[in-house]
């Protein structure tokens, strides 16, 4: 389970550390080599919660080695596709195994131990998840820097395939709850449609920030989007074999969970995205270089995954999810505190720390928590809404935070070029040129070989470096309260202890 969880979230980041290798190799552009992260992102996102009610249906066991098998088979596809068109369609497939195993490996987990030790499995579980979601720029750097970048496709296949052996052998099957229920098809196809439109217009809105929420080409999309997730539910109320229960959401302690998956993808997950943008754009560390400093982070799962799980056993989880996530608060505001025009890895390393604490914590207690009170026949579905709450906040924090970047970073910019004494003419296509190439890209603008013999090169550059730490400063203090929203939602929706028999005789009543 371990494996199939950590090469599945790990294709969701691995690749952006090969894109400028492949730009080159396709004669592309970054724009068009969006697709190979969109693919994956919406199809991953899509069919989470699809693959979960198969495997709740059919027997988990087969749909999670299903999955585990066509992951390994896209890999291998993606490797040696001969064009983009190739790849992103490969990428797409290669999600939908990803999300297999990633949906049914919780729930697997859970029936397959009892007890104590589910605590200290789902532990180590949860410990894989914050691991993998942060190892990325380091691996995929390492694999590509000495192998090309076929290589972050190619490495899966003989783990997949270890995988597969291990789980044959040593994986119990769980019963086939579906055997006299129909697929509910018209569930599915809403859920998937309106997640697609929710998710890609968010990711369209990402692609271009000077758009306004309230441009048809995004808010036809998100609105659309949930429109179809409301006809979803009423479709689902009045099913005879519904594909989701969607009575979860009338349970306090599930929605605490949902929120506290939530607030982590937002929160955390997002931020590790603008922070490797900074370390690598503006501080200038290769991405192994910033993959190896960010052990900082993912290097905790690997120590508290275990601890939080037998922990988990004797103390609240709750209060210890919500003392994990003000930590990570704290973290948040040390990396505010941190950034300045000369940050190194030496001021920001005690909030990666706090980070790392947080995320090695509160992934393993919230595997545990949500299980907590989930019918035999509930937990695939239960582990897909978690999974699918926890990608679903990280594509609400990529875009949400680079907003909030973009606007902060404008905005010094059009309050300080004017300092500069320059024609007006050329001022203002610097600042467009700037402003297009966005904060990520901005420093690359400054520091161009054509810019630095410009005799206002060096008070441009000093703008531009103020202007994307205000941007940064803004995105970590936005991450501190996501988070501490988090813990206010797990500490006023979270029970300490839920019995999932007082549950099924409610529902009975």
């Amino acid at each position: 389970m371990g494996l199939g969880v950590f090469m599945g979230l790990l294709d969701v980041t691995v690749v952006n550390v090969a894109l400028p290798t492949m730009v080159r190799d396709f004669q592309t552009t970054f724009t068009d080599l969006q697709w190979v992260l969109n693919a994956y992102t919406l199809v991953y996102a899509v069919t989470l919660l699809i693959m979960s009610k198969l495997g709740d249906m059919y027997g988990r066991k087969k749909i999670f080695l299903g999955s585990l098998i066509l992951f390994v088979v896209a890999s291998a596809i993606n490797g040696m596709a001969p064009s983009l068109l190739i790849l992103d369609i490969s990428r797409g497939i290669q999600a939908i195994g990803g999300a297999g195993m990633m949906s049914l490996s919780m729930a697997l987990v859970a029936s397959n131990f009892d007890g104590k030790r589910r605590g200290l499995a789902l532990g180590i579980l949860g410990s894989v998840i914050g691991v993998s979601s942060a190892s990325g720029p380091l691996i995929g750097g390492y694999l590509v820097e000495h192998f090309g970048w076929p290589a972050i496709f190619y490495v899966n296949v003989p783990f997949g395939i270890l995988a597969v052996i291990l789980t044959v052998i040593y994986v119990n099957e769980t019963p086939s709850y579906g055997k006299n229920h129909k697929v509910d098809l018209i569930g599915m196809g809403l859920s998937a449609v309106g997640l697609f439109a929710i998710i890609y217009g968010l990711i369209v809105k990402e692609s271009h920030p000077h758009w306004t929420w309230l441009d048809p080409r995004v808010s036809g999309l998100i609105a659309g989007g949930i429109v179809i997730m409301i006809v979803f539910v009423f479709a689902e109320l009045k099913a005879d074999d519904p594909m989701m229960d969607v009575t979860f959401f009338k349970r306090p302690h599930f929605l605490g969970t949902i929120s506290v998956a939530f607030a982590l993808g937002c929160g955390i997950y997002a931020y590790n995205t603008f922070l490797t943008a900074l370390m690598q754009n503006y501080i200038g560390y290769s991405a192994v270089q910033t993959g190896v400093r960010q052990l900082t982070i993912s290097g905790w799962s690997l120590v508290l995954g275990p601890v939080a799980g037998i922990l988990s056993a004797r103390y609240s989880k709750k209060w210890m999810i919500v003392g994990s996530l003000v930590i990570a608060g704290l973290g948040f505001f040390s990396m505010a505190n941190a950034v300045t025009p000369t940050v190194t890895f030496t001021g920001l390393w005690p909030g990666m720390v706090l980070m790392g604490i947080a995320n090695g914590m509160v992934n393993p207690l919230l595997n545990t928590a949500g299980m907590e009170g989930a019918l035999p026949n509930e937990m695939g579905m239960v582990s897909g809404l978690l999974n699918v709450f926890r990608q679903f906040g990280t594509t609400v924090g990529v875009v949400g935070l680079g907003l909030i970047q973009d606007a902060q970073y404008e905005n010094h910019l059009n309050a300080h070029l004017p300092s500069i004494s320059m024609p007006a003419k050329a001022l203002s296509g610097i600042k467009d040129a700037l402003i297009n190439a966005g904060p990520f890209s901005g420093h690359g603008v400054a520091f161009s070989d054509k810019m630095q013999h410009a005799p206002f090169a060096h008070a441009l550059q000093q703008i531009v470096i103020k202007a994307y730490d205000n941007g940064m400063i803004a995105v970590a203090i936005s991450s501190a309260v996501v988070v501490l929203l988090g813990a206010l939602g797990a500490a006023f929706l979270m029970r300490n202890q839920i019995n999932s028999q007082d549950i099924e005789l409610k529902q009975r009543h």
